[in-house]
This record gives structure tokens, sequence and C-alpha cells, in this order.
């Protein structure tokens, strides 16, 4: 029986099984952020919690199809939010977060522009739910064991609704192939 050490190779079958699994399991989950803090403890990647590193750059604006999507009334604000989302020294994705501030309590506001702490712990006192509307293989997905870990592997968007059916935000997320690492 082989053995794999951390840092060898994925063998091709196993990468291509555990990309999978992870697209099933994101589309199936209430959360982004709980799907893969999950994912992290199971593949022994760290002991600590996922972190939201952000991203420095301009702004995004929200597009007439994402307030549409997000039932926004006239003049709401929207704010953007760019992070890396890493399981200790793995960057699984940069996310970009388009939320309506006015359906969140003010300590979430605070945390989601003060903290390094991802958009879905910070809602999860709403019992939010996820809506995808994408899921997207990129070109290196068919032999996923061969990309190095900061390649991008595939895209989700997906909308972030309150337990009532309110949009949070929306979300358009690149994940990289270091969620395919082992500890």
């Amino acid at each position: 029986m082989a053995t794999s050490l951390p840092g060898d190779p994925i063998p091709a079958d196993a990468a291509t099984q555990s990309l999978h699994d992870l697209c099933a399991r994101l589309l199936a989950g209430p959360s982004a952020t709980a799907v893969l803090e999950a994912w992290c403890r199971e593949r022994g990647l760290t002991t600590t919690d996922l972190v939201a590193q952000a991203l420095p750059g301009p702004d995004t604006p929200v597009s007439l199809a994402q307030r549409e999507r997000l039932e926004l009334p006239r003049g709401a604000v929207v704010r953007y939010r760019r992070v890396r989302l890493a399981c200790g020294r793995h960057v699984l994705s940069e996310a970009e977060n388009w939320y309506v501030p006015g359906r969140l309590t003010p300590a979430m506001n605070h945390l989601l522009e003060t903290s390094d702490t991802p958009f879905g712990r910070v809602v999860h006192p709403l019992g939010p739910t996820r809506r995808n509307l994408d899921l997207r293989l990129l070109a290196g997905a068919e032999a996923p064991a061969r990309l190095g870990p900061h390649d991008p592997l595939f895209t989700v968007a997906a909308l972030l609704l309150r337990a009532d059916g309110q949009p949070l935000c929306e979300v358009a997320e690149t994940y990289t192939a270091a969620v395919l690492a082992r500890g």
C-alpha cells in the first residue's frame, strides 16, 4: 500500500474525486465558510479558523443585474469586500462580496469592516442559506493533480439569503488547487 507525505503530489484519481466532493458540498451547503472550515479540519490542513485576508484595490460596483438579485430598493447602499480565504498557510479561494449593510446588525458591519472574519461566520446568527447561481470548472480542472496550489480550479457565484429569504449578499468565488491539499 502506497503512502503519501504532506506536499507529495496527489494521485490524479484522488484529486479529481476530492474536487467533485468539494463542489458537491459547496452546492449543498448553506455557507461556503462552514463547508471550507469542515473541509480543512477533515483534511488536516490547520488547527486554526478560516480567515478572510482583505485584498487591496478598487471596489467593483454592483451591477444592475446584481441589484435586481439583491432585491434592492432605489438608493440602497451596497458594500464591496474582496478577500482571500485562507486555512493556515493554504489560500483556498478569492471572493468578491457585494453585501447590503442595512440588512445586517451594526456589530456584523463592524466585524466585516475591521476584522479578518469570513462573511459566512459573521452572518451565521441570521441563519443564512445559499442560492447557487453558477459553478464552473476552469481549464485545469480536468487534471487537478497537475495544478500548483495557486492555480484557479473552479468558480462559484451565489446569493446568500437570510432565514426569511431576503438576500444579504452576492458572492463570486474563485477556488484554487490548494483546496486539494492534505496536511
